[in-house]
């Protein structure tokens, strides 16, 4: 018997790159394999199995063992954090709806939870256990172990041939071949760029380059700002085949800049089952707002898997590749917004248990949607309050103060051939400096004393408490 899991593990597993998916084949009757026995939440108030609570060793992960190949983390580690990856995903889009709630907004929590984690490594004390409890992290050093083999894994993702075929890409299904767009890339890349007077703990940079593969370049932040903050806007940018072009803001960096961390995701894949351009046609679109508006809807009917549960629809759209989708979420009519404040893992996983596969007539609504944030605000909000004060404890990194601020951009384009999104992440620290100027008036009682420097010896104390004898009479 399989265990729910199984397919919530996967879940979480496929859509850390902002494309997430279930790669179960629903048999004969309709029904994913296996989930005859699983339980199942849609309601979202959490009374099915709790994946965390489950014994992994009595779990059997037949399609994560035909996807994943690291030999190095446990099946039961990286079901625990992937699925804290998807937890803190619908934190975060909970916390950004609230702030913007009639707006679209796009980004990708891996990128954020991978930058995070780097952050997390140097962090001691308070500081780590409340970036690890926000995050939604493992405890303990699996949590790099887990991200070192996601980053493994999903760089594999871009191998030719794998012997792994996602069942539900037909064999008529669009071969990928065109000059202009390949058939999927999925490429994430990591940098550490400490100011160049820094010294950071050898320790740590030898776990991040393992781990996470992020180079080390050193920068003059203090002496020329504004070239350094360019060049990392450049990297980013070539990263991200230029749709990330300036994720860090004009003077997000200066000389108080000890150290900036960067993630950057690129992604491009193309659909199983392309849209054809000659069936893409104007349509009205109802906003939150009850507003509507005329935008271009893709329309084709194919066989894919779908579920409606309680008048909440999820249909699954497979890439090219075969082990990528994108999962569309339709709440119920004037349902939105509870919908999305009562999202969590087993409302999704739930629907996806529920998903047969009939043919499906759809008309999808081709979009592009670019968001930028500063993130300080909405990590503190959270939970994670202590790493952007003093009182934070990075000395795991070295001498690098606290976090400033945390910026995020991503950028997404679906269209008839399929779906090209790019994010970034910087993770900004601050370290107390003398500020240019400040007025001071001694006009109160104060001590003093006579300094000598190189010994540190007090050759002369006072206190001056009185101002009516100043003059020593």
């Amino acid at each position: 018997m399989q265990n729910s899991i199984d397919r919530r593990s996967l879940l979480a597993f496929a859509a850390l790159s902002a494309a997430s998916g279930c790669l179960h084949e629903p048999d004969e009757d309709g029904e994913a394999d296996g989930t005859e026995d699983a339980d199942t939440d849609i309601s979202g108030d959490g009374d099915a199995d709790d994946a965390s609570d489950v014994d992994v060793e009595d779990v059997e992960f037949p399609v994560i063992e035909e996807l994943f190949t690291s030999p190095d983390v446990g099946l039961d580690v990286l079901a625990r954090q992937v699925r804290g990856n998807f937890t803190f995903t619908l934190d975060l889009l909970r916390e950004l709806a609230d702030d913007e709630p009639e707006a679209n907004v796009f980004y990708s929590p891996y990128s954020v939870s991978v930058a995070l984690a780097m952050v997390q490594a140097g962090a001691r004390g308070t500081t780590a256990d409340e970036i690890q409890e926000t995050m939604q992290y493992l405890e303990g050093d699996g949590l790099h172990d887990a991200f070192g083999a996601l980053e493994r894994e999903l760089d594999a993702r871009n191998e030719e041939g794998s012997e792994v075929q996602d069942p539900m890409t037909p064999d008529d299904a669009d071969d990928g071949d065109d000059e202009e767009d390949p058939a999927f890339r999925l490429n994430t890349a990591n940098r550490l760029w400490p100011r160049d007077d820094v010294e950071l703990v050898e320790s740590y940079v030898d776990l991040l380059a393992s781990e996470y593969d992020a180079d080390l370049e050193p920068l003059d932040f203090a002496g020329a700002p504004e070239e350094s903050r360019e060049h990392i806007n450049s990297w980013v940018a070539d990263e991200t085949e230029d749709r990330i072009e300036d994720l860090l803001p004009e003077g997000s960096v200066d000389g108080q800049t000890p150290l900036v961390l960067t993630n950057a995701v690129y992604f491009n894949a193309l659909w199983s089952y392309q849209f054809d351009e000659a069936n893409t046609s104007a349509g009205s679109f109802t906003s939150i707002d009850g507003s509507e508006h005329e935008v271009e809807f893709m329309r084709q009917s194919v066989e894919l898997p779908y579920a409606e549960v309680d008048g909440h629809q999820l249909l699954e759209l497979p890439y090219e590749n075969g082990d990528t989708s994108m999962v569309l979420l339709l709440p119920a009519e004037d349902g939105y917004r509870e919908f999305e404040r009562g999202l969590d893992v087993d409302t999704v996983g739930g629907l996806l248990d529920e998903a047969g596969r009939p043919e499906v007539e759809m008309e999808v609504p081709k979009f592009r949607v670019e968001s930028e944030f500063a993130l300080s605000d909405v990590l503190q909000s959270l939970g994670m309050e202590t790493a952007f004060t003093a009182d934070a404890d990075f000395s795991g990194i070295g001498d690098v103060g606290w976090l400033d601020e945390v910026f995020h951009e991503s950028f997404v384009d679906v269209d008839e051939k399929g779906t090209e999104a790019a994010a970034a992440t910087a993770a900004v620290f601050l370290e107390s400096a003398p500020p240019d100027h400040v007025e001071v008036s001694f006009d109160r009682p104060f001590l003093f004393y006579v300094r000598d420097r190189p010994t540190e010896t007090p050759l002369f104390w006072g206190r001056v408490v009185d101002g009516g004898d100043l003059d020593g009479d």
